[in-house]
């Protein structure tokens, strides 16, 4: 997946989570569609992940093909 592809990923999960969000307000998630929105964000952090790689491996002139998807419980795993 090339940076364009994993831009695009990101969007498309994105308007998924907005949409999803948007269609209850004023109301409750169902345990199916808390568990979608959360698996939406730990998708989102790991394909973020993998573009923020990519672009570091380029400036350091090194080959961003080289950079794979971690998983999520190392990415999530971060200290903030």
């Amino acid at each position: 997946m090339d940076d364009a592809d994993l831009r695009h990923h990101i969007n498309e999960l994105v308007e998924e989570e907005h949409r999803l969000e948007r269609a209850h307000i004023g109301q409750q998630l169902s345990d199916e569609e808390k568990a979608r929105l959360d698996a939406l964000g730990v998708e989102l952090d790991r394909t973020w992940d993998l573009l923020r790689r990519r672009e570091a491996r380029r400036r350091a002139g090194r080959d961003a093909d080289d950079e794979h998807e971690r998983p999520a419980n190392v990415v999530e795993g971060y200290l903030q």
